[in-house]
């Protein structure tokens, strides 16, 4: 526990003891090591929120700023002041991330509780959530779509162009003639969220931001949960899923329905890995009808349902064999998945659960269709996707590789190595599948692999779509050296596009300074102070335990 000095423990008369224990441990935790590094991460959403208003994806034409006079944070020196309170904002919260990631791994004095972690998450999102979109333009087509289904069109047949407006003019050029690649379900939240908004951009942009919560609150929930099954840490998986930067500022900052979409994933997960099979299924298929991307976890929760059916059925045969029920060798034997009287072939039983399971699904995901009054027409629209052409895709970078050292028509070639690229998809869905089907471990492993496979092979990846795998990866446990590794892939994805959405994978020097920023966020999570920037008396002082006096 942590204690308090003699005059700390003063409080006014007659204050209640449960309020005076929680300022005495908020004050305690404020002053800590950890306390330090929440405030600091705190004093860096502050910095995004105010540089968002003139450098974040602002509106086209804002007549909020024109109204404060603020208008000038958008151009010239007050843009460049704007982007620099950003990008300061962005490392102070990455550094303070790294320093909670020190003490939530139990590298060194210091440490940090599950509740710290998750208070710590509700502090640093409290400012973003009154921010202009941050790093991302794409609130502003959930917006626009959502206004389609409003206004009687169907989004899986026309684009934003086909209704005019403001919320139509802030969507991307790209995106406005595009149909929803969205599920149903999250067509109903923009159709309800435009009701109640009408064509406010700013009060729309703030009230998908509250529908996102939600998401949030179920990743805090069953992230450290699955440590349970997986093996993980339970402040390590919180710190490394969910306070992560990438995640906040992205997924909250940036209005991604990624934070509905891997929150339902991961909680239904769980459920499922509680032998709450149905239920899990309803919530994965929930998030199904949020974004297809979910999909991927149920042919794998199909296998963990069959291990659980045989555990039970092999527990029923052995408890019916300690009460000397005088079985046949054959009903005796310890395999569940061997064929016998109260075990069906392993194939039937596979057809039961699997068809369960698809019963489910669709059942949910057509009873959120037929609410909403649309089709299927969201899988033509996937499609859409193949409009972004940047090298975080694999079969991107391989097309530019080819066309810069051979004189190849880049189109055509971009077009084979994606056309590869869905192949080894498929094929490596497939294999991974069948491969990781002989625990619960090996299912969640195998849903990370998957993500990663979709991730890196897909036509089109950004930086918040690694939020999929990596909500599940932090369940296990993870060595110093992967969480490193991780730590600097994190820290490189949330520094290498703008504030404002634009892309900086083409420029040399914002990736070149976003790759030593993410080496040293690395080298930090294991070394205090890795550039030595701290004086030699001040680094003896910190390497000292601080002196802890009991009550």
């Amino acid at each position: 526990m942590r204690t308090l000095e003699p005059q700390q423990r003063h409080l006014p008369t007659g204050t209640d003891p449960g309020v005076r224990t929680w300022l005495r441990t908020a004050g305690d935790f404020a002053r800590s090591p950890e306390g330090h590094a929440a405030l600091m991460g705190l004093f860096g959403a502050v910095m995004i929120t105010f540089g968002g208003f003139g450098a974040g994806a602002v509106r086209k034409r804002d007549p909020l700023l024109e109204a404060l006079h603020l208008s000038w944070l958008r151009f010239g020196h007050g843009y460049a002041l704007s982007t620099i309170l950003v990008w300061a904002g962005v490392l102070l919260m990455i550094t303070a991330w790294v320093r909670l990631g020190r003490a939530a791994i139990g590298n060194g004095s210091t440490s940090v509780t599950l509740n710290e972690l998750r208070v710590i998450v509700g502090i640093w999102i409290a400012p973003l959530l009154v921010a202009a979109p941050m790093f991302s333009r794409d609130v502003y087509s959930y917006l626009a779509q959502g206004a389609l289904l409003r206004d009687g069109f169907d989004p899986y047949q026309v684009g934003p162009v086909a209704n005019p407006g403001v919320l139509l003019d802030n969507v991307s050029t790209v995106w406005t003639t595009t149909t929803a690649p969205y599920g149903p379900m999250f067509l109903l939240i923009g159709h309800g969220i435009t009701s109640i908004t009408g064509d406010s951009v700013v009060a729309g942009t703030i009230v998908m931001r509250l529908v996102m919560l939600p998401g949030l609150a179920l990743m805090m929930w069953a992230v450290p949960y699955l440590t349970k099954h997986l093996g993980g840490k339970p402040t390590v998986a919180l710190w490394l899923a969910v306070l992560n930067p990438l995640v906040l500022i992205h997924l909250i900052g940036g209005v991604h329905n990624e934070m509905l979409m891997v929150g339902l994933m991961c909680a239904g997960i769980a459920l499922v890995l509680e032998r709450h099979h149905v239920a899990g299924i309803v919530v994965v298929a929930i998030g199904v009808a949020i974004k297809a991307t979910a999909g991927v976890a149920l042919p794998f929760l199909v296998w963990i349902w069959i291990l659980h059916e045989k555990e039970r059925r092999a527990s029923e045969r052995r408890a019916a064999v300690d009460a000397g029920t005088g079985q046949s060798e054959d009903h005796k034997h310890p395999d569940a998945a061997r064929p016998s009287a109260d075990m069906p072939h392993p194939l039937l039983v596979f057809a039961k659960i699997a068809g369960i399971g698809v019963a489910v699904f669709v059942l949910v995901f057509g009873a959120a269709s037929v609410i909403a009054g649309v089709g299927f027409g969201w899988v033509t629209a996937l499609q859409g996707s193949n409009k972004i052409i940047q090298w975080l895709s694999l079969p991107t970078l391989l097309a530019e590789l080819v066309a810069w050292i051979t004189p190849l028509d880049f189109d055509w070639v971009l077009w084979a190595a994606r056309k590869l690229g869905q192949l080894a998809m498929v094929v490596l869905l497939v294999a991974t599948w069948w491969r990781f089907r002989h625990s619960e471990r090996e299912a969640v492993m195998g849903i990370t692999i998957a993500f990663v496979a979709i991730v890196l092979l897909s036509p089109a990846a950004l930086p918040w779509y690694y939020s999929w795998p990596l909500a599940l990866a932090a369940g296990f446990a993870l060595s110093m050296t992967t969480l490193q590794w991780l730590v600097g892939i994190c820290t490189w994805l949330m520094l290498v596009f703008q504030p404002d959405g634009a892309n900086g994978l083409y420029n040399f020097w914002h990736v070149a300074l976003a790759t030593v920023a993410a080496v040293v966020a690395a080298v930090a999570l294991r070394t205090v102070d890795p550039l030595h920037l701290r004086s030699a008396s001040s680094r003896a002082a910190a390497r000292e335990p601080a002196p802890r006096i009991t009550a």
